[in-house]
C-alpha cells in the first residue's frame, strides 16, 4: 500500500472534541513557564491573561480574541509587548460579550483598554 494514502492520513488531531478549546489554552499556559495564567471566572468563559511579573495595569491593556479553531491563536498573542489578554471563543464562534467584559475588567486599569475587534461574522 501507499505510504500516504487518504484513508491513512488523520485529517484532524486531537484528543476530545468536546474539550478541544480547554486543552488548547492549557497547553499554552503550560507552555508559557506561568507567563499566563487562565481568567477564573465561569467555565463558559475562555479567557488567557498575563501573569508575568512585568504586567501592570498602569498602561493601556490590549484585548482581543475570536472563534477558536485554530490554536493558539490569539492566546498566543498573548504576553509582554503584546496582548494584555485573548478571548476564546468556541471552534469557530466569536466569544460572549460576557467573557469579553470579564478580559476588559481583569486586565484594565486608569490608562484603558483598547478592544482589537476583528471583521469576523461567527
Amino acid at each position: 500500500g501507499e505510504f500516504f494514502s487518504e484513508r491513512a492520513m488523520a485529517k484532524r488531531l486531537y484528543n476530545d472534541q468536546d474539550r478541544l478549546v480547554q486543552d488548547s489554552i492549557e497547553g499554552v499556559l503550560l507552555g508559557s513557564g506561568a507567563k499566563l495564567a487562565r481568567l477564573e471566572y465561569k467555565n463558559t468563559v475562555k479567557v488567557v491573561v498575563r501573569n508575568d511579573e512585568d504586567f501592570k495595569k498602569d498602561k493601556v491593556a490590549l484585548v482581543c480574541g475570536g472563534g477558536s479553531g485554530h490554536e493558539p491563536s490569539h492566546a498566543g498573542w498573548v504576553g509582554k509587548g503584546m496582548l494584555s489578554a485573548a478571548v476564546c471563543g468556541d471552534v469557530f464562534a466569536s466569544p460572549s460579550t460576557e467573557a469579553v467584559l470579564a478580559a476588559i475588567k481583569a486586565v484594565t486599569g486608569p490608562a484603558g483598554c483598547i478592544v482589537i475587534s476583528k471583521n469576523y461574522t461567527g
